[in-house]
C-alpha cells in the first residue's frame, strides 16, 4: 500500500453527495464511509473516490450533452427560419415572416382618410309673416294662410303638421282658417306678393317650381333666362296649382300662401305657440323642421386646403361599412382654431352636423368642408353619424407602384426596395412619389422593371 493510500484510509474518505436518480455517473447502492481496514461488515467497500472521479467525469458529459443539444437545437431553428437557405436575404439582420409584391405600372392616384360626420344639409324655422312690405322672418319664409295678406284679419291655426312627418314641394305645411300653405323649393324666402309683370329671383323660383310640379312646361316659359319674369304663363300655371290645393284660382301669389324652402324638411318640432285653435300671430313660429337632404361635413387639416377643391370625387363609407360616391360642395375659406360646432343659421343650406376631425387637437387650424353624396337614397334616415370621407388628392399615370411596406430605409434619407429573383437578393434605392394612403401603394423611381417581386413584410 502506498502512503498516499494509507493516508486515505487512516482520514477516511469524504463521500460525495448522491446523485440525482437517473443520472449519468449515478452508482448503485449508498456510499458510506470505509470502516475497520476498508471493510464494512465484511463486505467489500466501493472505491468512493473512484466513484466520485467517475461522477464528475458523468457531469462534464452532462454538460456536453447539453450544450450540444441546445446548438443542434438552435441550428435546426436557424434552417427552419431560412437563415442557411436562399429564401432569406444576404444582410437581413431578423427572420420574421415574409411575402413578395409584384413591381406594376401603371396609374396612381393620392388618398386621404378623413372621419366626418353625416347630417342634414340644413335646419329651418317657418315662421307667420307679416305684412307683405315686412320681412319673411328668421329661417324659411312663413305663410299665414287665410287671405294670404298677412295682415288682413286675425288667423287661427287649424291644421298642424305631426313632429317626424316629411313634407315636400307642393304639399301642404300646415293651415290657418282652414286655408292650406303650401312647400315649394327656393332659396329667395317669400318676402311680397307676387303677380304678372313683376321680375326676381323669387319669381324665378316659382317658375322652375310649377315646371316641376307639372303646371307649366319650360317651353310655354321661354328660354330660362327669362324665367325671372312673372308671366301670363306663370299666371296661367299657378292657377292649376291653386285649384288643385282646393284655394280661390287667381293667378297671383299672395303672401303667406306659399313657403319657399330649399329642399323637403322632416318636422322636429311645432313653435311654442303653434297649438291649435290658437292665433297664428304674425312673427310667431309654426314649426321647425331639419333637411332631407344628406350632408358630409369634414373638419379638415387646415395644412391641407390647397389639396381639396370644390367638385372634387370622395368615397363615404358608412357605417355599416357600405362606400358610396360623392363630391365636394363647398368649402369654408375661413379656418377655425377648434372643433367645436357652431350653430347654422335657420335658413343656410350648409350643414349642421359637424366632422369628427381628421385625428388633430382641439387646437390645430381646421376648415369645414362639405361633401354631397351622389346618391342621397343611400343615406336612409341617418343622422349624425360617423362616417369615413376617402378624399382623391391627386393622381399620376404611367408610374412604377409597389406596396408602402416594401420600402426600406436606408441611411441619409433614401430608401431601397429589396428585389428577389433567380439571382438571389438585392437592394434597389428608389425615391418614393405620390402616395395613396388608402391603398397602401406608392409611386417610386428607380433600377425596377414590372414584373420584379420585392420582399414585404409577411402574415
Amino acid at each position: 500500500m502506498s502512503s498516499t493510500d494509507a493516508r486515505e484510509q487512516a482520514d477516511g474518505p469524504t463521500v460525495p453527495e448522491p446523485a440525482a436518480p437517473g443520472g449519468v455517473g449515478e452508482v448503485s447502492g449508498p456510499l458510506v464511509p470505509a470502516r475497520g481496514g476498508g471493510h464494512a461488515g465484511g463486505a467489500p467497500v466501493p472505491d468512493v473516490l473512484a466513484q466520485a472521479r467517475y461522477r464528475r467525469r458523468g457531469r462534464r458529459w452532462i454538460v456536453v450533452l447539453v450544450v450540444v443539444v441546445l446548438v443542434a437545437g438552435g441550428l435546426a431553428g436557424a434552417d427552419a427560419a431560412g437563415v442557411f437557405s436562399g429564401a432569406k436575404p444576404a444582410g437581413s439582420s431578423n427572420a420574421y415572416a415574409t411575402g413578395l409584391a409584384t413591381v406594376k405600372r401603371g396609374s396612381l392616384t393620392s388618398q386621404t382618410q378623413e372621419n366626418a360626420t353625416l347630417g342634414s344639409a340644413g335646419a329651418y324655422s317657418v315662421v307667420v309673416p307679416g305684412s307683405s312690405s315686412g320681412s319673411a322672418g328668421s329661417g324659411g319664409s312663413g305663410g299665414s294662410g287665410g287671405s294670404g295678406s298677412g295682415s288682413s284679419g286675425a288667423q287661427t291655426f287649424t291644421s298642424l303638421p305631426s313632429v317626424g312627418k316629411i313634407i315636400r314641394q307642393g304639399q301642404v305645411l300646415y293651415e290657418a282658417n282652414e286655408t292650406p300653405v303650401v312647400l315649394l323649393y327656393g332659396t329667395v324666402p317669400a318676402y311680397r306678393d307676387l303677380s304678372e309683370g313683376m321680375t326676381g329671383g323669387d319669381v324665378r323660383e316659382l317658375n322652375a317650381d310649377l315646371v316641376k310640379l307639372g303646371y307649366a312646361t319650360a317651353a310655354a316659359l321661354g328660354p330660362t333666362t327669362g324665367w325671372n319674369y312673372f308671366s301670363s304663363e306663370t299666371a296661367y300655371a299657378l292657377g292649376q296649382l291653386q285649384t288643385h290645393l282646393g284655394l280661390t284660382e287667381t293667378g297671383s301669389l299672395p303672401l303667406g300662401q306659399a313657403v319657399f324652402l330649399p329642399g323637403a324638411i322632416q318636422v322636429t318640432g311645432l313653435g311654442t305657440g303653434a297649438v291649435l285653435g290658437e292665433p297664428a300671430s304674425a312673427g310667431s313660429v309654426v314649426l321647425t323642421g331639419s333637411s332631407q337632404t344628406p350632408v358630409v361635413t369634414i373638419d379638415l387639416d387646415a395644412s391641407l386646403q390647397t389639396e381639396v377643391a370644390v367638385g372634387d370625387k370622395v368615397s363615404v363609407t358608412l357605417p355599416d361599412g357600405t362606400s358610396t360616391p360623392g363630391r365636394i360642395s363647398q368649402i369654408s375659406n375661413v379656418a377655425s382654431s377648434s372643433s367645436s360646432s357652431s350653430s347654422s343659421s335657420s335658413n343656410s343650406s350648409s350643414g349642421n352636423g359637424n366632422g369628427n376631425g381628421s385625428g388633430s387637437g382641439s387646437s390645430s387650424a381646421t376648415i369645414t368642408v362639405l361633401v354631397s353624396l351622389t346618391d342621397p337614397k343611400t343615406a336612409g334616415h341617418l343622422n349624425q353619424a360617423p362616417v369615413e370621407v376617402t378624399i382623391t388628392t391627386g393622381s399620376v399615370s404611367n408610374v412604377l407602384i409597389v406596396p408602402v411596406d416594401a420600402l426600406l430605409a436606408e441611411p441619409g434619407g433614401q430608401y431601397a426596395v429589396e428585389v428577389t429573383g433567380s439571382g438571389g437578393h438585392h437592394l434597389v434605392t428608389v425615391t418614393p412619389g405620390l402616395f395613396d394612403d388608402a391603398a397602401g401603394m406608392v409611386q417610386v423611381t428607380g433600377n425596377l422593371t414590372p414584373g420584379q417581386h420585392v420582399v414585404v413584410p409577411g402574415i
